[in-house]
């Protein structure tokens, strides 16, 4: 028989932890110490449940590098006492954070989950009960003794997918995430199915080790048909830039304007770092199968293959954080440290 988990709730802000005031229709934050009474569907779950707010719940738009730390190390510090912890956060940036937290969390061996809702957990037609509910469940869920999910996850709408997969794809329905190019690990449905061929399985274990130290001189840049030479070098000759994101056309295609290519040239001789992604909701990078991307391929630059924008600038963040050699920089980016590209 497999013990019952003891599981953590962590509330960082977000619609899931609001309720309405019928009285005045304006939105309060829930109480979750009051949970398993407002909740008491939480009862007929197999585990034990406590929960830990931040201080000031945050709307997901204010959600910083800082605050990732900071539920970082509230798992650190509870990572002993809890076999799972589940993750209450805002929807807009929800990828980001789930993203991080996957590189910051080395060693992990246990279920992260990450959720959320699209109505407040009051609200007479809420997804955020059964997010909740099947949340905590996914991340009770134990074999032979250990946790079946071994790493960060985010649940929404019947399906959890491994975190560094995920992208925000809607503001207004349901189902607000997907994972284009990894498929869920587990669906909720009569029955909660989990696919185990597509789990992360630590080969051996490990300490947690938990990375602090998140470099925030990074970039977005999405080519656009009439990007110029002055908007682009703006960009690139940003003090201190350490690394940017291009975001690129289908398989990894730019324009072949030789003032282009010579300011990416440029920015790479100064040891900016630059990661080809592809701007395509789904798919991947493939450097040199079209002219467009031979050009870029032959300067070296980084082949995002399949990774998300998300995981992309998150990824940046945490190797500059870690302090890589520019060296092993290209080698260590485009090689998949937790599952987060192929």
């Amino acid at each position: 028989m497999n013990k019952q988990s003891n599981i953590l709730l962590i509330y960082t802000g977000g619609t899931i932890g609001m309720v309405k005031d019928y009285a005045s229709g304006s939105l309060r934050a829930f109480d979750f110490k009051t949970l398993m009474k407002n909740i008491p569907e939480l009862n007929q779950l197999d585990c034990t449940i406590e929960s830990v707010s931040f201080e000031t719940p945050l709307d997901s738009s204010d959600m910083n590098p800082t605050h990732w730390v900071r539920i970082a190390e509230i798992i650190e510090v509870n990572y002993p006492d809890y076999d799972g912890f589940v993750v209450l956060h805002g929807s807009d940036t929800m990828s980001y954070t789930a993203s991080a937290l996957g590189f910051m969390l080395e060693n992990l061996s246990k279920p992260v989950i990450f959720t959320g809702s699209q109505l407040p957990i009051g609200d007479l037609r809420t997804d955020a009960k059964e997010n909740l509910i099947t949340s905590i469940q996914i991340a009770a869920l134990q074999e032979k003794g250990r946790p079946v999910i071994q790493e960060v996850g985010l649940y929404f709408e019947y399906k959890l997918y491994r975190g560094n997969r995920t992208t925000k794809i809607n503001a207004e329905h349901f189902r607000a995430f997907d994972s284009p190019n990894y498929p869920a690990l587990a669906e909720s449905g009569v029955h909660l199915k989990v696919f185990n061929e597509y789990l992360r399985k630590p080969k051996e274990s490990k300490k947690l080790k938990v990375h602090k130290q998140m470099d925030t001189n990074v970039a977005i840049l999405k080519i656009f048909p009439g990007l110029n030479e002055s908007v682009l070098n703006s960009v690139l000759n940003i003090p201190d830039l350490k690394a940017l994101v291009l975001e690129t056309y289908g398989a990894g295609n730019a324009p072949t304007d030789k003032w282009l290519l010579q300011s990416l040239k440029k920015a790479m001789d100064r040891n900016l770092h630059l990661v080809n992604v592809t701007q395509c909701s789904g798919g991947s990078v493939i450097m040199g199968q079209y002219e467009t991307s031979k050009a870029l391929m032959q300067m070296q630059v980084i082949n995002g293959k399949d990774i998300t924008t998300e995981a992309a600038i998150t990824k940046l963040m945490y190797l500059l954080g870690d302090k890589v050699s520019p060296k092993l920089f290209k080698t260590i980016f485009e090689t998949s440290l937790r599952g987060e590209m192929q």
